[in-house]
């Protein structure tokens, strides 16, 4: 079963999401509707650092949390104060095609070399910084952290609605992701 929905309607739009902030941010990015004015944030995206994404959505819509795979286990406090503070009662997490925080270990090398070179580390230091962080960032397969990561903040935040969605970056299109 392809796990992926992709939104060519407002119809695709799962019942749940629908007529919430979640489905405009879907109706915005991928329908092109027409944009609203907002005074204050309506939900929190969380999604990857990379720069290939970009999502099209208004002024003053969303808090945007991005960090490395969507992994929002170090920005809990910043989650914590978009709810408590900016009011919002939606998550969209948002995972990636082709995530550079899957397999990790494969970028060791690189990674260390990059910061010899670029950073000016000594080497031993690098490699103990990957060593260290790297198991922290680590995704594995990108939809199936997606939805380990709003299982998660669904039971930390259970007043707080979340969904899970996925970002082709071949096709610059958010698809909602099946949890069945």
């Amino acid at each position: 079963m392809n796990r992926l929905v992709p939104i060519k309607t407002k119809e695709d739009i799962f019942p749940e999401y629908r007529d919430t902030p979640i489905g405009d941010l879907l109706e915005y990015h991928d329908l092109g509707r027409d944009f609203d004015s907002y005074d204050s944030a309506q939900l929190l995206v969380g999604m990857c650092m990379d720069n290939r994404k970009h999502l099209n959505i208004p002024d003053n819509f969303s808090y945007i949390i991005r960090a490395g795979g969507a992994n929002l286990r170090y920005s809990e406090f910043k989650v914590s104060f978009a709810i408590a503070i900016g009011n919002v009662k939606h998550i969209a997490i948002i995972g990636h095609s082709n995530c550079g925080m899957v397999n990790l270990a494969s970028k060791k090398e690189k990674f260390i070399g990059g910061l010899v070179e670029s950073a000016g580390w000594e080497r031993t230091f690098a490699e103990e910084h990957f060593n260290q962080f790297a198991p922290l960032f680590e995704i594995g397969n990108e939809i199936d952290f997606v939805l380990t990561e709003v299982k998660r903040l669904r039971n930390r935040y259970p007043k707080v609605t979340v969904a899970p969605m996925y970002y082709r970056v071949e096709d610059n299109r958010l698809y909602l992701v099946r949890e069945d």
